[in-house]
């Protein structure tokens, strides 16, 4: 198995693409510059010392090096053993709603804070199983791709906030689609989509998204966080809460009724999350009851940077010891002409 090590640094390579238009631009400004001075052929015979090609090849070179040096600190590395030792787990998909009702005070600390705590417990509680991390609220957007990095789970989890997503709703049936398309290829492996909210639909579709994503093998777990009997939501911006168009204050209220109907589309359970600890404690059994898949574990990965290394300074080497203008002792030969 080939991986790089830190692949954030592969967007470097964007770099690679944006010296390179810079150059075709130059390249014929400048020939558009020639020009003013009298017809190509004679400028031609004047400079007979200039090299067409040289320049080019050399830019090329420092190119094809640069791509190099980013792929080496990116660190390649070869997986040079396959460790022996079976281990199960399932793939777990966290659906959490972020929009403004999820920062009501009905469940404590927050509906928000409450449910974050929930997804650290069971990434806690996690040991072979892989975890992803959706938001939503009007829109969706993956958070986390799927993982078994527990440490970055964790780091992800704690910077979430409301004001990540500007357009707000909740959008149920959009993160569900989403968390479908989430998963790894991988068979026979139980697969749950857990949607985190406190059921305020606003876009609808959310029991034909669950259902659809039952019959392409995902289980469906919804997580009602709140009360039925609704709370005020707090404005972070005045401090005081919010209030609607004719300046009453705005309840937000558990939906237990449309997130029971999602979760039976979805093949799954409705937990009622509230103050106590048994909503965690009935998730964890529901998610034992998932079909856990073997993994193939890499153990030992070497790197392979040194390689990019050997042959971006023999790259360099090359492109110092060719010249921009044509060499006086190399001229008969003409390498570079047509």
């Amino acid at each position: 198995m080939f991986r790089f090590e830190n692949p954030e640094y592969l967007w470097l390579l964007v770099a690679v693409a944006v010296l390179a238009l810079i150059r075709f631009v130059t390249y014929f400004n400048q020939k558009k510059r020639l020009r003013k001075f009298g017809d190509p052929k004679l400028m031609k015979q004047l400079m007979p010392d200039v090299s067409r090609w040289r320049p080019l090849v050399k830019f090329c070179l420092l190119e094809l090096a640069l791509v190099l040096v980013i792929l080496m600190l990116a660190r390649p590395q070869q997986a040079n053993g396959i460790s022996q030792e079976k281990r199960s787990g399932i793939e777990t998909v966290i659906a959490l709603d972020i929009s403004n009702s999820m920062r009501a005070e009905d469940v404590a600390p927050t509906r928000l804070d409450r449910a974050k705590m929930m997804v650290e417990n069971l990434v806690e509680s996690f040991v072979n199983d892989k975890i992803g991390l959706i938001v939503f609220a009007g829109d969706a957007f993956v958070q986390l791709p799927i993982t078994s990095d527990y440490v970055s789970a964790k780091m992800f989890l704690s910077t979430i906030d409301p004001s990540m997503i500007v357009n707000q709703g909740t959008d149920i049936a959009g993160a569900i689609e989403m968390a479908s398309h989430s998963f790894t290829q991988q068979e026979h492996v139980g697969k749950a989509i857990i949607v985190i909210t406190d059921g305020e639909d606003h876009e609808g579709n959310a029991v034909e998204a669950a259902k659809a994503a039952h019959e392409q093998g995902f289980n469906v777990y919804v997580l009602g966080i709140g009360s039925t009997n609704g709370a005020p939501v707090p404005d972070p911006d005045t401090g005081n809460y919010m209030i609607d168009n004719q300046g009453n204050t705005v309840m937000s209220c558990l939906n237990e009724d449309m997130c029971r109907e999602v979760a039976q589309a979805g093949g799954g359970a409705y937990i009622h999350v509230d103050n106590n600890s048994s909503a965690q404690r009935l998730l964890d059994e529901e998610l034992d009851k998932l079909e856990k898949g073997e993994t193939t574990i890499y153990s030992d990965y070497a790197e392979q940077f040194q390689y990019a290394a050997a042959f971006a300074l023999l790259l360099l080497i090359i492109e110092i010891c060719i010249l921009d203008r044509r060499n006086p002792i190399l001229k008969k030969i003409k390498l570079f002409k047509r």
